[in-house]
């Protein structure tokens, strides 16, 4: 008999971590703020890897310059919210998923109320002083969080990993985040971030290309899952 392919086929992934992995992740809560270039691929990802709750955050809606690089974006889901047409696509890799949607943007002023207890908070933010509240928010609530730096301005073949804030180099959006968060005290953050510089463009616009972001949120995910496997004992 054939399987109901509406049911959430988890068996390839069962054959790598076994069903205890796969209930390990089924019980684990992720928020994602910011669900863009960056973090629509971390939640697909996660979606498909099992993760059983997903909280997404974004206040922002697809736009024609997000189709080069944005699961979310195609010529028929322009001017539509992102969590939304997001949620649809997470449900319909995994109709079993729990996935909250919050269509704010998040700021120092309601972050308190957006970001509650969960396992795991995935920074996927574009602005600094939003990424800064949710870290530090984070940080002084004992909520696990890791952070996404620069994917912008690169098109070279990506080299994504994982290490501490201050310990990154050639990314710009970590070295003004790291000034911010030594003015709020705060000691160390687990970021992804890659080896490539970033080119230089016209204008104030940053340059994207399709497998950039991909490939930054593509390193988030695993780095979670991996962690809520066991596979990394520290970030």
């Amino acid at each position: 008999m054939e399987k109901d392919n509406k049911v959430f086929d988890t068996s390839r992934t069962e054959l790598l971590i076994g069903k205890d992995g796969i209930e390990q992740l089924k019980s684990k809560s992720v928020t994602l703020v910011g669900v863009g270039g960056v973090g629509g691929y971390v939640a697909t990802m996660l979606a498909r890897a099992g993760i059983g709750k997903i909280k997404l955050v974004d206040f922002d809606k697809v736009s024609p310059s997000n189709i080069n690089r944005q699961v979310v974006a195609n010529v028929n889901t322009i001017g539509r919210s992102k969590v939304e047409v997001l949620r649809e696509m997470l449900l319909e890799i995994n109709p079993e998923l729990d996935c909250e949607i919050v269509d704010e943007r998040l700021t120092s002023e309601n972050v308190e109320k957006i970001v509650t207890a969960c396992d795991m908070c995935i920074d996927a933010i574009d602005s600094v002083s939003d990424k800064v509240s949710l870290i530090v928010h984070c940080k002084q609530n004992n909520i696990p969080i890791i952070s996404a730096m620069g994917a912008g301005n690169r098109v070279s073949i990506p080299r994504f990993y994982l290490t501490d804030i201050y310990k990154t180099h050639d990314d710009g959006l970590a070295k003004v985040l790291r000034k911010k968060l030594r003015e709020s005290g705060i000691a160390t953050l687990d970021v992804v971030t890659c080896e490539e510089k970033a080119l230089q463009v016209e204008g104030r616009t940053i340059g994207s290309i399709s497998y950039y972001p991909a490939m930054c949120g593509i390193t988030l995910a695993a780095v979670v899952i991996n962690k809520f496997l066991g596979g990394l004992s520290t970030f």
